[in-house]
């Protein structure tokens, strides 16, 4: 593995930890606020951080206008992001962070595979080999021992 693929993949394992947290902490937030309110003022804060990001560090929003050219799906980001947060908020109460995170995991590697087998969404086609279908049976085993826990 390069010097760039091992920055990329360690910056993607701190931001899945983080993201392990995210589920805790908006559920607490969702007891206080509710649940719905909770997964806003996620966003919300979270469009806030992203805003001062792309100001600081993005060059601002001058090329925004393109996102008109793309096919509407391209768009739904924002949409699945909510569908996540609102989710997870309610089922780690129930579940525990650890099944979230596992389900989150098989669930995100299942429909990887799916679009990379298909090439959609702009990527390059790739094989479904036994090698991934054993991966995906894997982790659906390993869901099955944290939920049941």
């Amino acid at each position: 593995m390069g010097g760039s693929a091992a920055v990329a993949v360690s910056a993607t394992v701190v931001a899945g930890g983080l993201v392990a947290l995210q589920a805790p902490i908006n559920s607490k937030l969702g007891k206080a606020v509710g649940t719905f309110a909770a997964a806003s003022v996620s966003f919300a804060i979270g469009l806030v951080v992203l805003v001062a990001i792309t100001l600081v560090f993005g060059n601002g929003f001058g090329r925004l206008g393109e996102a008109l050219h793309l096919p509407w799906y391209y768009l739904l980001g924002g949409v699945l992001g909510a569908v996540y947060v609102t989710t997870v908020l309610l089922s780690v109460r129930e579940i525990g962070a650890g099944s979230v995170a596992a389900a989150t995991i098989a669930g995100q590697l299942t429909m990887s595979v799916v679009v990379d087998r298909l090439g959609i969404l702009g990527l390059p086609q790739r094989a479904l080999t036994f090698p991934r279908l054993l991966g995906i049976a894997l982790l659906a085993l390993g869901v099955l021992l944290f939920v049941r826990d």
